[in-house]
């Protein structure tokens, strides 16, 4: 299989205006059924999830590898699939770039003859210029006459990315090509493939495990598990404050919770859930519940402050006490076991270590604030 692919045609024409890619689809697979619904513009879309959630086989029903069972995929007003209308264009007329994890790219050919793979029967002068120009957009040039097995591992991601957009594709589709580059080197390439895109303005959807990356680079997140979308929308409404515990857990809520909503405070916005069977008492932000229900609680280890005395005269609602179970130190980042009555996992700094003398044993203060302690639905 290719690491890249699109519609072979001598006669590409120039992207839409507004390509909105939209999908809407079933695809039942061997104990496995994804249902998706989605919108990509142009610009990044970023696809985030745990392993096995379906971001793979997602990407394979818009290029037209799997055929969904039922459902709709168009770009514009162009559409690739529906099951209803019976249309389901063929891989090579999707005009789809599609790079892999894996890349694939032909070993035997230098870095110019794979980029001009996609093209061959263009007229020669137009050929020619199109590979000029991609190389020059991903800075590989000077290296137009080296076989690709004599490359960096960045200068074969830069190539992948330029055979497939010389093709000037309706949309491209990354799963996860990046991964074993180093971040300085993942950074320029990125950036690189955001400035060939503010020229072109299409859809690009984006597979990735890192929510720092999905947070920078994607004007759009959307959240997969269990073949399932759990969320989607712009990443600071996604990430910032989960509403599931998946995505809660990918982007860093170390500590969960199960608890019990005890009390509701309506003129507050705020109410008072216990957590599972201890006596410690959270005040977390008001939803749409009843006391007696169960809820499930998030909150960051990097927002819980604590102190070495007893705290008076602070606006963060809830202080709790406990000791020091275990310290153990991860690069820069100091991780505290601390019982409360419940575990919690809390960060500080070397300097905050050393400052309050922090030890195992010790009686310590968890200051939290009521906006910290995020809601969230359970794991599918």
């Amino acid at each position: 299989m290719l690491a890249d692919y699109s519609m072979r045609n001598p006669d590409v024409t120039p992207a839409a205006t507004d390509p909105k890619l939209s999908v809407d689809i079933i695809k039942r697979l061997d104990g496995f059924t994804l249902q998706a619904r989605l919108e990509a513009s142009p610009g990044f879309t970023m696809l985030l999830g745990p392993s096995g959630g379906g971001k793979t086989t997602l990407l394979n029903c818009i290029a037209g590898l799997l055929r969904p069972d039922s459902g709709r995929v168009a770009i514009g007003s162009t559409v690739l699939f529906d099951s209803a209308s019976r249309i389901d264009l063929p891989v090579e007329q999707r005009r789809l770039g599609y790079v892999f994890q894996a890349l694939a790219l032909f070993p035997h050919m230098t870095v110019e003859e794979n980029v001009r793979y996609g093209i061959a029967k263009l007229p020669a002068a137009r050929r020619e210029q199109r590979i000029k120009s991609m190389l020059k957009s991903f800075r590989i040039s000077h290296l137009a006459a080296h076989k690709v097995t004599a490359i960096s591992g960045g200068e074969r991601q830069r190539t992948a990315l330029a055979r497939s957009l010389v093709t000037d594709p309706r949309a491209l589709l990354l799963d996860e090509p990046l991964t074993a580059l180093d971040l300085a080197t993942k950074s320029k390439i990125l950036e690189d493939l955001r400035e060939w895109n503010a020229a072109h303005s299409i859809p690009i959807v984006f597979v990735t495990h890192s929510p720092q990356e999905a947070f920078a680079l994607g004007e759009r997140v959307v959240m997969i598990e269990a073949g399932e979308v759990i969320a989607q929308g712009a990443p600071h409404e996604v990430l910032t404050s989960p509403r599931h515990q998946t995505v809660a857990q990918i982007v860093g809520f170390e500590n969960m919770f199960d608890a019990t909503v005890v009390e509701m405070h309506e003129h507050h916005g705020t109410m008072i859930c216990q957590l599972g069977l201890s006596e410690c008492r959270l005040e977390v932000p008001l939803i749409s519940t009843s006391p007696g229900a169960a809820v499930r609680i998030a909150i960051r280890a990097g927002d819980v402050m604590i102190a070495a005395e007893p705290p008076r005269g602070l606006s963060a609602r809830n202080v709790l006490s406990g000791r020091i179970r275990a310290i153990r130190r991860e690069g820069v980042t100091v991780i505290l076991a601390v019982d409360v009555g419940v575990d919690f996992e809390v960060h500080v700094t070397p300097s905050a270590l050393e400052e309050l003398g922090l030890v195992p044993g010790q009686q310590i203060w968890l200051v939290i604030k009521t906006y910290s302690c995020n809601l969230v639905e359970p794991r599918a």
